[in-house]
Parts: C-alpha cells; sequence; structure tokens
C-alpha cells in the first residue's frame, strides 16, 4: 500500500493540476468534441475520437486528483527534524566507490514527471535512511545484494540551513 503522504509542494502541484484540468483544458476540449461532434458521422470523424479519447484522459485524472487529495496528508518541515532524515529531506549520500546521490524523499505520487531527484519514501533507500544522521553508514538491500551508503548531508526546503 502506498503512503498518504505529500510535501507542501506536491500538493500545490497536484492541486495546481487539478485547477488548470478542470477550469482550462476541460472546456477547451470539450468545445472541440461538440464541434467535432456536430460535423455528422463520428466513426470517421479523427478529430472527434482524438479528443473524446482526450476528454476521458482528463476526467479520469480530475477523478483521481478529487478523490486523493482530500485523503492525503500534506507534510510541512519542523525544526525537530534537524539532523535526521525525514520525510521532505533532501539527502546526500556516498558509497565505497566514491558515487554521490542526491535526493529528495517525497510521497509516491511526487515522483512522476519532472521529478528526476526524488525517491518515494515507501522505496527499499528512502525506508533505510529514515532517522539517520549524518556520517551514519546506511545498509539498503537491493536485487543485487546489501549495498552501503554513508550520509553527507540532509537539508530541508524552509529550513535554515
Amino acid at each position: 500500500m502506498k503512503t498518504k503522504l505529500i510535501t507542501r509542494e506536491g500538493y500545490d502541484k497536484l492541486k495546481e493540476e487539478h485547477d488548470f484540468l478542470w477550469n482550462e483544458r476541460r472546456p477547451e476540449i470539450t468545445k472541440i468534441v461538440t464541434w467535432a461532434a456536430s460535423l455528422g458521422d463520428r466513426s470517421e470523424n479523427a478529430d472527434y475520437q482524438y479528443n473524446k479519447r482526450l476528454l476521458r484522459q482528463i476526467d479520469r485524472r480530475v477523478r483521481f486528483l478529487r478523490k486523493f487529495l482530500p485523503e492525503v496528508k500534506v507534510v510541512d518541515y519542523s525544526p525537530e527534524q534537524d539532523g535526521k532524515v525525514f520525510f521532505g529531506a533532501w539527502v546526500e549520500i556516498e558509497n565505497e566507490a566514491g558515487e554521490v546521490k542526491t535526493f529528495r524523499i517525497v510521497g509516491p505520487e511526487e515522483i512522476y514527471g519532472d521529478a528526476k531527484d526524488y525517491i518515494s519514501i515507501d522505496s527499499p533507500m528512502a525506508r533505510a535512511l529514515l532517522k539517520k544522521e549524518v556520517d551514519d553508514d546506511v545498509e539498503v538491500n537491493t536485487p543485487l545484494g546489501v549495498k552501503t551508503w554513508f550520509i553527507n548531508k540532509i537539508e530541508y526546503p524552509g529550513a535554515n540551513n
């Protein structure tokens, strides 16, 4: 089961997406579908078929967002988090080979699209890092076996790091 947590930024982004789809994109596509339907034979009308499919996709996404947004818990930064890895943290880790990775631990719905430096709180890496501190070694179970990472840095957006 997916964790029902989200960062403030993630929530705001999904709320913006909902508002854009419902108030701008859906009315625009509805006009095109109405116009295309008025042309007659819908079975061979590519404009009608394409935009009708697009309208169903928009409606499906809006339904998901309307169900998801009220159920999710927004997690804001709290000073008690300082020094340890918790939800919403930016973490820099390094392995024995000197490979460095930096990412933010977020909710599962935030890792898509342009969020390439985000990992889900439900991932094995995030689970292993939780409550750890800078200079801690962390063992992560991977499909290739146990890997050890060293925590270099922990930062929180909104904190005075």
